[in-house]
């Protein structure tokens, strides 16, 4: 029997998140400030599609490390797979901001060891630093989970999806305001300080592969302790970092119950507990209403279960091709939408030339960014005799931005 291609549903749901996160900062140009705060107080569209993208890499990730069973090929998967359109994002932002045509951010200048070490580690949210373009604060939770799930792997832990899920529930809901936002970046000392031992703690996790990548446990703090370390960064408060980490492991939940290694109730009672703490600690956090954060909990929770019910079902070609560029897609559109606004002010003209523009630029990141520095990463591992590493059709495509194959 032939298999089935493995998470075509996944590339569908990663291109339609691409898609709602880029329609959120649009919005405000087009439907204008107030017509957008309306809609945003009613549902934060915004929140909506980057859950579904820590779902999605929740479930895809620790599954990932596990079938291919090295921490050595998992490193130079992921690093060849993030970094080179990230790089580019940052090549481009600074050029623009050069001409005129990009404003950088002040710490950029104020504080610039501390803003190039914690890009450099793609852990600047949690660091205190502002994204030199603001949707990198998610790449920042999107490495701690990398550097927990091979810790836990390291030590044989990894199959605790669950536990770790509801504890971190539980502590971001217990602890909730009296977690301290700003342990390890309250001054800009603290700030360069924590950066330069958090770039340490990564380099020894990525060059060493054994044991040592426990050293990943040790980044867990900055959720912990500096969730909200300056008014610069995107993470409200520690306990809404340690909630993205919840939501990050229920995602790997889901894929666990589905291959047996969880109970279905188990998997059922961790999901319903990640699902409540996180809209009742958005309610106590915002002061609004509790049906709105249930609401936008259940729309992730929904949509992501009928992604999954469609799972067998063919798939849209342009979903999947967006889910195919989506990584590029979501780092440039703003970026995109910053020139597009400087050239035009006509609503209409606008929307046409922002999808037109962030589609074409994905595509051009995807073909000649991403896929080179794949080639790459597959040439350094063939060096250090890792044919494969996390590879379908001969290109590395896992995580939030990619896609792989399962058996049926």
């Amino acid at each position: 029997m032939t298999t089935a291609p493995r998470l075509a549903w996944l590339d569908a749901l990663r291109g339609y998140a691409a898609a709602v996160v880029a329609l959120f900062h649009l919005s405000p140009v087009v439907l204008g400030s107030e017509r957008h705060l309306a809609v945003y107080r009613q549902f934060d569209l915004g929140k909506y599609g980057v859950l579904l993208f820590f779902l999605v890499s929740g479930y895809v990730i620790p599954m990932s490390l596990e079938r291919h069973g090295s921490l050595r090929r998992f490193w130079i998967g992921r690093i060849f797979r993030i970094y080179p359109a990230y790089l580019f994002t940052i090549g481009i932002a600074v050029a623009l901001a050069a001409a005129g045509l990009y404003r950088l951010p002040p710490q950029w200048a104020a504080e610039t060891a501390t803003t190039v070490l914690g890009h450099a580690t793609m852990m600047q949210d949690l660091l205190g630093v502002r994204g030199i373009v603001r949707p990198f604060w998610t790449l920042s939770f999107e490495m701690l989970f990398y550097l927990l799930v091979a810790a836990l792997f390291a030590v044989g832990w990894h199959r605790a999806s669950a536990w770790w899920a509801a504890g971190l529930t539980l502590v971001a809901v217990l602890g909730g305001s009296r977690l301290p936002p700003d342990l390890l970046g309250a001054t800009e000392a603290d700030r360069l300080w924590s950066a330069v031992v958090v770039s340490l703690l990564i380099s020894v996790c990525f060059v060493a592969y054994g044991k040592n990548a426990l050293f990943g446990l040790g980044v867990l703090v900055l959720a912990l302790a500096n969730g909200h370390a300056t008014s610069w960064v995107t993470s409200a408060s520690s306990a809404q970092a340690l909630l993205i980490l919840a939501v990050m492991f229920a995602g790997t939940v889901i894929c666990r119950a589905q291959h047996g290694q969880i109970g279905r109730r188990a998997a059922t009672v961790t999901l319903l507990l990640v699902a409540t703490g996180l809209a009742v600690h958005q309610w106590q956090a915002s002061g609004t209403g509790l049906l709105r954060w249930t609401l936008l909990t259940a729309a992730v929770a929904g949509t992501f279960a009928l992604a999954w019910a469609l799972r067998r079902r063919r798939v849209p070609g342009v979903l999947t091709w967006l889910g195919t560029v989506s990584y590029s897609l979501y780092l440039l559109h703003l970026l995109v939408l910053g020139a597009v606004v400087r050239l035009t002010g006509d609503p209409v003209i606008t929307v046409l030339a922002f999808a037109a523009g962030t589609l074409s630029v994905a595509w051009l990141a995807h073909r000649w960014v991403e896929r080179p520095g794949q080639a790459i990463g597959r040439r350094i591992g063939e060096r250090f005799g890792v044919a494969e590493i996390a590879t379908q059709g001969g290109t590395p495509r896992t995580g939030s931005f990619g896609k792989q194959r399962e058996s049926v």
